[in-house]
């Protein structure tokens, strides 16, 4: 199997020294992207002078960041833009004996050998030498393009997943803010039953916003509320479980079996071969970053055999007052910021969080909001589980295809 070398067949041009006193952030000129800018496609710089055609960054260039974490990306902004120095992009040469599709896939496991093997005392760098002068084994051109069309069918899959996620995320948050402010109430329509038989029917809508039906509403500590609504402290719905959490060592939880999820802040963290509780209850993070950036839930709903560490707070809700849908999403929903206690370690207190107050409806308008929000949030699952399978069949599919296990013969 024969070698090439990389800078024969690719082209690479590293980013260009613009003059920062031409800079400006008023949207004047072509946007300038630095590495930061890579994996959020925004634009915040822009410049005004003049520029080297060659530096031009268009979507669907690939770019790489040669500081840091050597990020790979494909710019998805429409917008035209400048290549500032300490990113590189690549393209493919005229005649050349590699597909430029299928470089972009090899260069997450090619980059990823070269960061390993690069030393740094704080940021390691990457330089155009380490890309072009590589020799490295490809196969032939016609089956680089098949991996490519794998590879990137997998992308495009992944993508419109990710894109219906944001969409059900979007359409959960929306209505969760129309139920916990304004709840449901029922109505008597006439319908005609399978007979064509008219008969009285009662559905269940949203209630009218304040400002069109003020009557339906009261004043409360949380503002104004629904009229049928009380205002109680988590501690009045809740039974707080923390004094049976128990914290396990990493030593001590690798010496066991691995049967029963073991829960912290934001979720599993391990497996260990016994278990603590048995039943639906509602974790909530106690400490830690998300408590503040909240990149993920911070109150989940667990049920069934798990042991919990004291990160998280363990709370049973009481039947006769709250849902556990009702009462998870709600204490999901609430920004904590003015609770927590601490600053290089943010914390939610048991005793600060038992007070926190929050706005009840009767059971049975719990129990409707309970089934629209349990329906959204299957689905918005069933798509990240989805997500989940397509992105480890698409590592798995790198990991054969770009190793040469299925690429075929080679040049």
């Amino acid at each position: 199997m024969s070698k090439i070398k990389i800078g024969e067949h690719i082209k690479i041009i590293p980013g260009f020294p613009f003059n920062s006193a031409l800079f400006n952030i008023d949207g004047e000129g072509l946007p300038l992207i630095r590495i930061r800018d890579l994996l959020t496609s925004k634009i915040e710089t822009y410049y005004k002078g003049e520029y080297p055609k060659e530096y031009i960054i268009e979507e669907g260039d690939i770019l790489i960041g040669m500081d840091g974490d050597f990020h790979i990306v494909k710019w998805k902004n429409k917008t035209k833009a400048l290549l500032n120095q300490r990113i590189m992009k690549v393209a493919q040469k005229e005649g050349a004996e590699i597909n430029i599709e299928y470089f972009y896939y090899f260069l997450f496991p090619f980059l990823y050998d070269v960061w390993e093997k690069t030393t740094a005392t704080t940021v390691k760098h990457l330089s155009t030498y380490d890309v072009s002068e590589a020799e490295v084994e490809f196969p032939k051109f016609e089956v680089q393009t098949k991996i490519a069309l794998i590879l990137s069918t997998c992308d495009a899959v992944i993508e419109k997943t990710q894109a219906a996620i944001a969409k059900y995320k979007a359409i959960k948050q929306g209505m969760l803010q129309d139920l916990f402010t304004r709840g449901v109430v029922s109505e008597k329509v006439k319908a005609k039953s399978e007979k064509g038989e008219w008969m009285e029917k009662e559905i269940w809508k949203l209630r009218p916003r304040y400002q069109d039906a003020p009557e339906l509403y009261k004043e409360s500590k949380l503002g104004w509320i629904p009229r049928e609504w009380e205002v109680l402290p988590v501690s009045s719905v809740s039974e707080n479980l923390d004094g049976a959490r128990i914290p396990v060592k990493q030593e001590d939880r690798d010496m066991q079996q691995e049967v029963y999820p073991y829960y912290g802040a934001s979720g599993i963290i391990d497996y260990v071969e016994d278990y603590i509780f048995d039943e639906s209850l509602i974790l909530l993070g106690e400490d830690g970053e998300n408590v503040i950036s909240r990149n993920l839930p911070l109150a989940f709903k667990v049920s069934g055999k798990i042991w919990v560490n004291n990160h998280a707070h363990v709370l049973k809700p009481i039947p006769t007052i709250v849902t556990i849908d009702f009462l998870c999403e709600m204490l999901e929903s609430i920004n904590y910021s003015t609770i927590v206690s601490g600053t290089a370690q943010p914390k939610i207190t048991q005793g600060a969080l038992s007070e926190v107050l929050l706005p009840i409806p009767n059971m049975d308008e719990q129990l409707l909001m309970s089934e629209r929000i349990v329906s959204i949030t299957k689905k918005l699952q069933t798509e990240q589980t989805y997500l989940q399978k397509m992105q480890s069949l698409k590592k798995g599919l790198m990991e054969d295809l770009l190793s040469g296990k299925e690429a075929g013969e080679s040049v």
